[in-house]
């Protein structure tokens, strides 16, 4: 892991273009090869970044990430404040909550909760940021991403976007529709949700082990 902390002007040219304007922010270089830049006031979710498989080009001051499909990440650094590399090590991965979990294995096997024609893809489908519950079909062919939590919060509306928007990067799923399932769902969480186009749909822990899923209630 390698951060580093500098003035700096972001320039994307890919599918579109973006720039972002000379600033001190974080970069952050991690081990698989992905590049983000962060600020000070986005919580998790960076300002742009770049997915592995990528590689980083460091000319001077000038940085340049690039893709196999030609998109790149030119950064240029007028001032480098701070910089640090540590080696995290193994990760041991998340151990998620014993019910949570076998909500999303019931889930997998009754696909068709969310709707008629629904089919799995792979449930913990991997990403560059962590794993995806389930990754399914609806009945027209489109992707599907699935976030579950036991008690749905703004924090797991704020995962799923973070996994759709990398997602929608694939053209091979995108576009990519995103499903918040939780057993509870807080007003907060499903208006926000509502807000960014993902469906919610409360589950139901006991009828989901011994009923077909035309008992659920989708919103």
């Amino acid at each position: 892991m390698r951060l580093v902390i500098a003035r700096c002007q972001v320039d994307y040219a890919g599918r579109l273009t973006a720039h972002l304007p000379m600033a001190t922010r974080l970069l952050l270089i991690k081990a698989d090869g992905s590049v983000s830049i962060h600020s000070d006031d986005r919580a998790y979710k960076p300002l742009n970044w770049m997915s592995p498989p990528c590689w980083l080009i460091e000319d001077g001051d000038i940085w340049t990430v690039q893709n196999k499909a030609g998109e790149k990440l030119v950064i240029s650094i007028e001032e480098r404040l701070d910089e640090l590399k540590h080696e995290l090590g193994a990760e041991p991965g998340l151990v998620k909550d014993g019910v949570e979990a076998h909500l999303q294995e019931l889930l997998a096997e009754h696909i068709t909760t969310l709707g008629d024609g629904y089919s799995l893809v792979r449930r913990e489908y991997p990403t560059a940021i962590g794993p995806v519950d389930i990754l399914c079909r609806d009945a027209a062919g489109g992707t599907v991403a699935v976030e579950i939590k036991r008690r749905g919060e703004i924090d797991g509306v704020e995962q799923l976007t973070r996994y759709l928007e990398l997602l929608n990067r694939d053209p091979l799923l995108s576009p990519v529709q995103g499903v918040f399932a939780a057993q509870l769902i807080k007003p907060q969480a499903r208006t926000l949700a509502e807000d960014r186009g993902i469906r919610c749909l409360t589950l139901d822990y006991d009828k989901l082990r011994g009923t077909d899923s035309g008992e659920f209630r989708l919103f």
